[in-house]
């Protein structure tokens, strides 16, 4: 496959972008943590507060990446703008409007992915890049596509059943994109991705499984 853009011109938009909204990376490290607690100690409102969140996310990847930067050396930046911004309108919608997404610890096999896939993202994936020779500002902070990505998998595997598969379209399409960055640029850490895909296959089959057994305190 060949791309319009060269790995250095790639490089060279996440240190555009890194240098143009500093420090924006930080506060949305901050709601991703924020995220984190709200999965770890669910209340009555976390389910609308995390989705708020997640929207926000994609809303950024939309505008604030794919539309003011990516599309400078790629056209079809244009179209995962589009999509990233759907992907914010469905988390905002489902989550938000109509409160059919709710969040909580799993002690179990969905538990443990999401767990991996928040790690990967928020630690394992910047720490990566730094080893590959990508350190700041030329490398993918949070808040781009593929770690941003990696987390909303990984927030999605806490989901309580049942709950709409619309949420998982975005993300699964980004996790087939996003990982040809691996083969094609040699951002090897974005193989994750198709893990993180495979994984938001099988919570979307499982969408309709048995509701798990409410806090009395939510």
């Amino acid at each position: 496959m060949h791309l319009p853009f060269t790995s250095a011109a790639f490089l060279g938009v996440f240190r555009q972008y890194n240098e143009t909204v500093w420090p924006a990376q930080v506060f949305l490290l901050g709601l991703a943590l924020v995220t984190v607690v709200l999965v770890l100690k669910p209340t009555r409102r976390s389910g609308v507060g995390v989705s708020l969140i997640l929207g926000l996310f994609w809303a950024w990847l939309g505008v604030a990446y794919h539309l003011m930067f990516f599309a400078r050396i790629n056209p079809f930046a244009y179209v995962f703008s589009a999509a990233s911004v759907a992907g914010a309108v469905t988390f905002i919608w489902q989550g938000v409007v109509r409160r059919r997404l709710h969040f909580a610890w799993q002690g179990n096999a969905r538990g443990l992915t999401g767990s991996a896939l928040l790690v990967f993202a928020l630690i394992v994936y910047p720490v990566w890049s730094r080893i590959a020779g990508h350190p700041f500002p030329s490398t993918p902070t949070f808040g781009l596509p593929c770690p941003t990505t990696l987390f909303t998998v990984g927030v999605l595997a806490f989901l309580v059943a049942p709950y709409p598969r619309s949420v998982y379209v975005v993300p699964i399409i980004w996790c087939a994109v996003g990982a040809q960055a691996a083969f094609l640029l040699g951002v090897h850490q974005d193989l994750a991705l198709l893990a993180a895909g495979a994984a938001a296959l099988v919570l979307a089959a499982r969408s309709k499984g048995a509701p798990a057994p409410l806090d009395p305190h939510r």
